[in-house]
């Protein structure tokens, strides 16, 4: 099977059994997600969607939590992993998207990695969620279940997994692969012990076929 043929099958079989996949990070603004995924590094999105409630009621838009200590924010987050840095990162972020961006949060990857706390990454998620643009993030689950079922080869940094993806991926789906692969890799192809015995894409995978 060339890789190829393998995007097509996988992705064919998405299409069909998940035509809808989104981010299971709760939101209801662009800041929301921008601050959701800022915390959601080395964190579950279930332990993010406890936190932000509380936090994005006291500080609603980036101009109120511009004005917040790094402590005060930190009171709000202490339970996640990295609370200082993050509590940093989203002082520091909101007041640049105060200052500079007049609170808008931008839809340019490039514009979004000026922000604190905001890499490659987090820039591609909200551009990819936010603004539908074709923008592939690779978190741990996309950079670990594309090596294992080979839809990459030899890719040792998440940029040089993103750039091997969106080599095959359509345009018009790559927002929507991003969720796809992460859903796969938190639910069926799990770290330690993937359930391939119930998995849809087996006939299709390098790691079960052992090739």
């Amino acid at each position: 099977m060339t890789k190829k043929e393998r995007f097509e099958h996988i992705i064919d079989f998405f299409k069909k059994e998940r035509p809808i996949a989104e981010t299971e990070l709760d939101y209801g603004t662009p800041f929301a997600l921008l601050v959701a995924v800022i915390l959601s590094a080395q964190c579950t999105d279930k332990r993010v969607n406890m936190l932000t409630p509380a936090l994005l009621e006291r500080f609603p838009t980036a101009y109120e939590m511009a004005q917040a200590s790094v402590d005060e924010v930190f009171e709000y987050i202490k339970t996640c992993s990295y609370p200082n840095n993050k509590a940093k990162h989203l002082v520091g972020m909101s007041k640049m998207l105060t200052e500079d961006f007049n609170e808008i949060v931008p839809d340019d990857i490039n514009e979004l990695q000026k922000l604190p706390g905001v890499g490659r990454k987090t820039a591609n998620v909200i551009a990819s969620v936010v603004f539908n643009k074709p923008a592939l993030a690779v978190d741990t689950h996309v950079f670990r279940v594309s090596k294992r079922i080979g839809l990459t080869t030899n890719a040792k940094t998440p940029l040089e997994t993103e750039k091997q993806l969106v080599k095959y991926i359509p345009e018009e789906l790559i927002p929507i692969a991003h969720h796809w692969l992460i859903l796969h890799g938190r639910y069926v192809c799990i770290a330690r012990k993937p359930k391939c015995e119930s998995c849809g894409i087996a006939q299709y995978c390098k790691y079960f076929s052992g090739k």
